[in-house]
């Protein structure tokens, strides 16, 4: 058993604030340390650590804001952490020397569940009792001073997004430091006689055994849930030093020992919820009907089958209308910027490698993907005001009958919906889905979404092939061929899902057991707080690994460089620069075209030449059944850092140099004049048709590729997602290549 090393000048008194979800517990952490957090990742796991100092108070305290959990039976990533940090099990990580466990006042019994284990740690604890705003509102009055006693700790009631009891809490907080008094409650739980059978015939029995594989002893709350929690987190940790049949074998005689004839698990909670019953006896008082509250009204019509799914609808239109128009002012401000400097830079260094290597490496690359900062911070803006609000367990709620087909509950949907803006922050909010199996899938199965990113690859193509013309005499075809390459991502994401549950993850559907917290104002400052963590984050990785791999496709498409060729472009420069058309502003602005031209041409035929270049041309084959060429494959092996920059590459691949997008009439007239070798049309509909589902279904986003890795903490994951992704894209575009052909011819 890790201990708590004493404080020191050097190391503040730590304390640990924990709390079930809903419980307000993160409001008051940022309440307490004013926003002034350490934020980082625990050793080995990708669980966000978040650490700040108390403001206000004379000790040296550090808080720890530890994933809320409603027990210590841990089964998902956030609450496991929260568990081995109060055992003191995490690698690099001292023990805490308290904690502060913030309860939800107005659901008060079912709080002290995790309180009533949390007092077995050794631990001095401190109760915040918060929320207590929505207790009064429902009648409900709590005799904090005799709960306290009969507890064995202080509580201070608080209400933490108005500020109401921090005071008392910091008071509070400085005085544990003082006396570190480990709980004695003056009413003695009486623990189920089976648990202490169980755990007795543990700790004679397979405890030493367990003591030498893990190179510690184990605490006798450890030993507790090895017992209870049937394939739990304890249970899970074993199985890393035995195999099942040797750790089934250990732990068979203690749990026959039990004698139970009900699941350990359920005796535990009678057991509990039996002397929470004695502690909170006249210390709490209802009133004897209910008082009608906004939540329950409300709740009528937002989880109401028909009614509640339309709200859900008009929410969700309103969400993409922000990012799709609300962002592009923004957008176009940082896209103009990246421009300004990348010609600002090309202006003051002479041409060559490095030139190139900042501007069209460098910022292009990162620049290409900044350029969606807007986007997500306003994904993560409305989220948070439906979090924090209280809607979007609705909304789980409502989704939770679609995703059971699936073999998912409604936790999977809210990820999945992110992905529509960017797969990234999607991927990073499965942290929410507690069991293991449905997180990966969802993981597996986001970057199906037709993320933003998508969208100026179907500009381009459905504005220069797909016939604008009417279907029903009522939706146009461009219209419609947008909407079929969103529900393509949807249909084959859900089936995926299916197949997935099925298989590689499989396993029966998790219960959907979701709390609907009441409904309350969102804190400005907090979700200003949020939204900054997650540019940090966001822009962290654009400076890491977007960047990383936009200079490797870089230098492909750079490298190596035909001096001699260069050489005769230079020489057609030069004497265009000899002989100018003449003196006069027209014959200046030809000459200028002229140059241009040349520029673009010398650009698409060292890309040709380049490392890039001679990939696609090996690959051509593998691509031809799409109906491809190498100058197709070259942008979709050009765009795997980013899909955004496939039409800029095009537009190099077609002699037009780098300055175009999805707007260019002069990239579309070059797109349809196009030939083969044979002098048919490179682009027709059909081929069209194939690079917009490749692009629909294909996993080139690098930038989700390592946030995968980072969430799953596996590479394999994270390239199966990237592998199984491309094999669905080249069969759905030979598909649609195949059928769209018969149509066309």
């Amino acid at each position: 058993m890790a201990l708590a090393s004493p404080p020191t000048a050097t190391r503040p008194f730590r304390v640990a604030v924990l709390g079930n979800p809903n419980a307000g517990k993160s409001t008051l952490f940022n309440a307490l340390t004013g926003l002034s957090q350490k934020i980082g990742n625990y050793p080995g796991v990708t669980v966000e650590r978040k650490a700040g100092t108390l403001t206000g108070s004379d000790a040296a305290i550090e808080l720890i804001d530890l994933p809320g959990t409603y027990s210590l039976a841990a089964h998902s990533p956030d609450e496991m952490v929260a568990v081995d940090f109060v055992l003191g099990h995490i690698e690099g990580e001292a023990r805490p020397d308290a904690l502060l466990v913030v309860a939800d006042a107005s659901n008060l019994e079912r709080n002290l569940y995790l309180v009533t284990q949390l007092l077995e740690a050794d631990l001095p604890v401190l109760i915040a009792l918060n929320m207590v705003d929505v207790a009064e509102a429902r009648g409900i009055k709590i005799d904090a001073t005799a709960l306290a006693q009969r507890i064995g700790v202080p509580i201070v009631a608080t209400r933490a997004d108005r500020g109401r009891g921090l005071p008392e809490l910091r008071v509070a907080l400085g005085r544990l430091v003082a006396t570190r008094s480990v709980p004695r409650p003056t009413i003695a739980y009486v623990e189920p006689a089976a648990l202490t059978a169980g755990v007795a015939a543990l700790a004679s029995g397979a405890a030493p055994a367990f003591a030498r594989a893990l190179g510690r002893p184990l605490h006798r709350v450890e030993l507790l849930r090895t017992l209870v929690d049937v394939d739990g987190h304890a249970e899970e940790r074993l199985l890393k030093q035995f195999d099942r049949a040797t750790l089934a074998a250990l732990l068979e005689p203690a749990r026959t020992a039990a004698g139970a004839m009900v699941p350990l698990s359920a005796i535990e909670a009678q057991g509990r919820y039996r002397w929470i019953k004695q502690l909170t006896a006249g210390c709490i008082e209802r009133p004897a009907t209910p008082l009608p509250n906004w939540t329950d009204r409300i709740d009528g019509v937002l989880t109401h089958r028909v009614i509640g799914t339309l709200v859900f609808a008009g929410a969700m239109l309103l969400l993409f209308q922000a990012i799709f128009r609300w962002a592009t002012p923004a957008m176009e401000a940082i896209g103009s910027s990246f421009k300004w400097l990348a010609s600002t830079i090309s202006a003051e260094l002479p041409e060559g490698a490095l030139t190139s290597l900042l501007v069209d490496g460098a910022i292009g690359g990162v620049g290409a993907v900044v350029v969606f900062l807007p986007q997500i911070l306003l994904l993560f803006l409305f989220l948070g005001l439906l979090e924090d609000c209280g809607y979007m367990a609705r909304a789980a709620f409502l989704m939770d009958r679609l995703m059971t087909h699936v073999g998912l509950s409604g936790k999977s949907f809210i990820p999945m919906l992110s992905g529509f803006a960017c797969a990234v922050p999607a991927v990073m909010a499965t942290r929410v889905i507690e069991d293991r199996r449905d997180r990966l899938v969802t993981i597996l199965v986001t970057p199906l979404m037709t993320c933003s990113a998508r969208l100026p690859v179907y500009a381009i193509l459905i504005a220069g092939f797909v016939p604008a013309r009417r279907v029903f005499g009522v939706l146009e075809l461009p219209a419609l061929t947008l909407l079929a390459l969103y529900a393509l991502g949807i249909v084959t994401a859900m089936a995926c899902a299916f197949v997935f549950k099925r298989t590689l993850l499989r396993g029966p559907p998790p219960p959907f057991v979701l709390e609907l917290p009441s409904y309350k104002w969102p804190s400005p400052r907090m979700l200003a707080a949020q939204l900054l963590d997650r540019a940090k984050a966001f822009l962290q990785r654009a400076g890491t690994v977007i960047l990383a791999m936009s200079l490797v496709i870089w230098a492909a498409g750079y490298f190596p460089r035909d001096a001699a060729m260069a050489a005769g472009f230079n020489a057609e420069r030069a004497a265009i620069r000899a002989h100018p058309a003449g003196s006069g502003a027209d014959a200046i602005e030809l000459d200028a075209i002229a140059l241009a031209a040349i520029d673009a041409r010398e650009a698409a035929l060292h890309l040709e030449q380049s490392a890039l270049g001679r990939c696609g041309h090996a690959v051509e084959p593998l691509f031809a059944p799409l109906g491809w060429d190498w100058r197709i494959t070259v942008a979709a092996l050009a765009a795997f850092p980013a899909r955004e920059v496939v039409v800029s590459t095009l537009g190099t691949v077609f002699s037009l140099g780098h300055g175009v997008d999805e707007g260019s009439t002069d990239l579309r007239d070059a797109l349809a004049s196009a030939q083969r070798t044979d002098g048919s049309p490179l682009f027709t509909l059909p081929v069209a048709l194939s690079v917009m589902v490749f692009f629909a279904l294909c996993c080139q986003c690098g930038a989700t590729i390592a946030t995968i890795r980072r969430e799953t903490q596996s590479w394999k994951l994270a390239w199966f997602t990237f592998g199984y992704m491309t094999v669905l894209a080249w069969v759905g575009a030979f598909a649609t290549f195949k059928v769209a052909g018969w149509f066309v011819a």
